[in-house]
């Protein structure tokens, strides 16, 4: 069967919990020994000594502590233990160094793992840790249509109901560093100066090199690549590709005379392989179909982390793509443009669309529909652009000019071809997320920004345009397919007929992108349909308008908020806030949004290439239906693709009158309060109420002058109105509107100042403090007796 072990395979049989052996081998007594140091001496004394080690012990030794090694290093497959915990270690900690020195792709774990290979051992990785898709084909008796786990799966002795994997000392090395990243670790930070991203970084350009070849393996003996394919295996389906854009030997096929390069690349493509199906391939096509109902429970939830990774790998692909040479990116027959080829240019020129798209594909456009609608976002954002922007890896260095002004070559537009749904569904992806999003906080705004900016270079959206009217040919286009040899002039043929060709075979690759990522009855929405076009203008012309509201408004009350509101002279709550408005949100913040929105309002008229008077009509429409009588209603929803949402909530276009309707003693401690003298004061304030509380409902219930006046000091007028409409309960109304003493005032910052000038006044007046307090307590007493004659005629007026 096609996932029976290899028959003639050495030492499958080692101590460790990867594999089930059939016989106990002898107790290791340097796993022993390792064991024991590893509790008691410190990291620096352990790599020392596993150093020695690796260098003096045979590979029959060493094949016994390599499992045990790998997993203290990265930590177990399940995250009970956390190994030298990678992804926390930061350039700051003393160990870094260390680690990166033992690990790095010429060191010592890297020659420990040459060593092993050459005498082809064997370790296991149980199935149920593989990617689902992976997982779910070989449980299906189904071809992975990655490679790597063709000829490996392992039957367990009887009693043992799980399969494991059996990878050579290269793969599984590459496996547990890859699912690190994706293990669950307390306290991970998302941060790109960890030792597990500089590792990436290093293995990268180590495996994957922009410039030379692959660095020749350093072991002892030869290092053998991992055992051929059967030759009736086709890898047809592979990346969605023909088999024929790659030659045997990048497949490990051996040969006896073979390019030593052939020999080196295997670890290039096991490397790339095992990332991205650790990383990526969490997500087949039929498993993304299903996500898209809300009922099914996500299989695999990335974080941003992994993102960031991600990232990495994209960028650096793109600069090892594009560092193929210029002669060989000219399409022309195979046998003629792959005749002199090294394996690793053939690699160059394929690895983008065989080994990355579908799976990156999928792995975006799940973190496109549900990852939350916070800044974090950015990182996901950012993996994408770096994506669909392959021209800025070039290596190009001469005299650049800036993004927006410089114009994309034509002759990227292959590439668009064969990723039109990164550009467009992907486009339409963020477009769903910017409807759900707070326009007016300026990190989002800043997303909004960026993808305009990236879509309005020169000449990008013409070619994305021209593609699309690819895909929408019609299907009678591809039954004239001519035959794949080319009739040139002098062979009878003519350059008409050679140019229908050329655009017929685009058209099929188009096409074959598209139905290969979305399935054969996928609905294809335009990038450049009007519809697509309106809702994101007018919802990014809305939120310019909320922005500038809310600008406005907190100007206003910045004004209106000045020295004399010291003094009580003010109608301002330093507490009320704009709706719709952050602490973040405000000053240069604001400012900051406005110009962004401007800036994707004026990129977006480049894409769609819409004139002033068009956008100048298309925002008129937008402000007629914002007047200030239509905030004050109910928040309504705008009916979009995906179903309703609350859109205009979310921008500021409409609004609750949201008000406190609690205790006031009990609201949340200000800014321009004093949080020990609140605390205090309420506390003083409960117990005077809680001994006097019958005299002062007594007092208050007189219908005489002093009743009025007590209750002008013990209650708040306004406060029967906005009790009524409080969700509290009859019984604790009740207790609100019992008369009470609050001394909450008193803790305000404005109220201790005026109280500081009046007895410094007092000082200046040669009055001690207890003549300064009998002052006030007259004032007040007077004013309150004034305010209490006075309160009927001042009510009328």
């Amino acid at each position: 069967m096609w996932f029976a072990a290899p028959a003639g395979s050495r030492r499958q049989q080692p101590d460790s919990v990867y594999m089930a052996a059939p016989t106990m081998p002898q107790p290791s007594f340097l796993l022993a020994n390792l064991k024991a140091d590893s509790t008691t001496k410190p990291l620096l004394q352990r790599c020392q000594d596993l150093v020695k080690i690796i260098d003096e012990y045979p590979a029959k030794e060493l094949h016994l502590i390599f499992p045990w090694l790998v997993e203290s290093v990265f930590g177990s497959l399940d995250g009970v233990i956390m190994g030298w915990s990678l992804r926390l270690l930061h350039s700051r900690c003393n160990e870094y160094n260390v680690v990166l020195d033992f690990l790095n792709p010429s060191g010592p774990m890297m020659k420990l793992v040459y060593k092993l290979q050459a005498e082809e051992y064997k370790y296991e990785i149980p199935l149920n840790y593989l990617p689902g898709p992976v997982r779910a084909c070989i449980q299906e008796g189904v071809l992975p249509d990655c490679p790597l786990f063709h000829n490996k799966l392992q039957f367990p002795p009887s009693g043992i109901l799980t399969p494991n994997i059996a990878l050579n000392p290269f793969e599984f090395f590459m496996f547990n560093f890859a699912y690190c990243l994706i293990t669950p670790k307390v306290g991970s930070r998302s941060c790109t100066d960890s030792a597990y991203f500089v590792l990436v970084d290093m293995y990268l350009k180590y495996f994957l090199p922009s410039e030379g070849s692959v660095p020749p393996s350093d072991s002892r003996g030869s290092v053998t690549a991992p055992s051929p394919r059967p030759s009736s295996v086709s890898f047809a389906g592979y990346g969605v590709h023909s088999p024929s854009l790659l030659k045997h030997h990048i497949f490990h096929q051996p040969s006896v005379n073979a390019d030593p390069a052939a020999q080196e690349i295997w670890r290039s493509e096991t490397l790339l392989q095992m990332f991205v199906e650790v990383w990526l391939h969490h997500y087949s096509l039929e498993m993304y179909q299903k996500l898209q109902s809300p009922q099914v429970k996500e299989p695999f939830s990335p974080s941003e982390e992994l993102v960031l990774v991600v990232r990495l790998l994209v960028k650096h692909l793109h600069a090892f793509s594009n560092s193929l040479k210029s002669e060989q990116v000219s399409p022309s027959p195979p046998a003629q443009s792959h005749a002199h080829t090294s394996p690793l240019e053939e690699f160059k020129r394929v690895v983008v669309q065989r080994f990355v798209q579908q799976k990156l594909y999928l792995f975006l456009q799940h973190c496109f529909g549900h990852w939350p609608l916070d800044a974090s976002f950015r990182a996901v954002l950012e993996t994408w652009l770096s994506f669909i922007q392959p021209w800025r890896y070039t290596g190009e260095k001469i005299n650049p000019q800036p993004d927006q002004n410089r114009t994309i070559p034509d002759k990227w537009e292959p590439f668009i071809q064969e990723n039109l749904l990164m550009y467009t569904r992907l486009f339409q992806g963020f477009l769903n997320r910017a409807v759900r999003m707070d326009l007016v906080n300026g990190k989002n705004a800043l997303m909004v920004f960026r993808v305009a900016k990236v879509f309005s270079q020169p000449n990008l959206s013409e070619m994305i345009q021209r593609v699309e009217q690819l895909f929408l040919e019609p299907e009678h286009v591809l039954h004239h397919r001519q035959p794949r040899g080319y009739l040139t002039p002098s062979h009878g043929g003519s350059y008409l007929s050679s140019r229908q060709r050329v655009v017929t075979d685009m058209v099929f690759k188009v096409k074959s992108h598209v139905y290969a990522l979305e399935g054969q009855d996928c609905q294809y929405t335009q990038m450049f349909g009007t519809e697509l076009k309106s809702a994101l203008i007018q919802i990014i012309a809305q939120a310019r308008q909320t922005a500038k509201r809310i600008s406005d408004h907190s100007t206003e009350m910045a004004t209106s908020s000045s020295f004399l509101s010291w003094f009580g002279f003010s109608s301002f709550d330093p507490s009320s806030t704009f709706a719709g408005a952050e602490a973040e949100d405000s000053g240069e913040s604001l400012k900051r949004t406005h110009e962004y929105l401007d800036k994707a309002l004026e990129n977006l008229c480049q894409i769609y290439k819409l004139n002033q008077g068009q956008l100048t009509q298309l925002m008129i429409s937008v402000s007629s239906s914002q007047d200030e009588a239509q905030s004050k209603q109910l928040p309504d929803c705008i009916q979009e693709a995906g179903g309703a949402h609350p859109h205009r909530i979310i921008n500021g276009q409409r609004r609750f009158d949201v008000q406190y309707q609690g205790d006031p003693e009990l609201q949340p401690i200000r800014t321009y309060e004093n949080a020990l003298l609140v605390r205090l004061l309420y506390r003083l304030s409960y117990l005077l109420n809680q001994r006097l509380g019958g005299f002062m409902s007594a007092l208050c219930s007189r219908p005489d002058f002093l009743g009025r006046l007590g209750r002008h000091y013990l209650t708040d007028p306004d406060a029967t109105g906005r009790l009524r409409q409080s969700p509290m309960s009859r019984q604790v109304l009740e207790r609100r509107r019992q008369p009470r003493l609050s001394l909450r005032p008193l803790a305000s910052y404005r109220t201790l100042l005026l109280l500081l000038v009046f007895y410094m006044l007092g000082a200046v007046l040669s009055l001690g403090p207890l003549s300064t307090t009998a002052l006030l307590l007259t004032g007040g007493l007077l004013f309150g007796v004034l305010m209490t004659l006075c309160g009927d005629k001042l009510k009328t007026h």
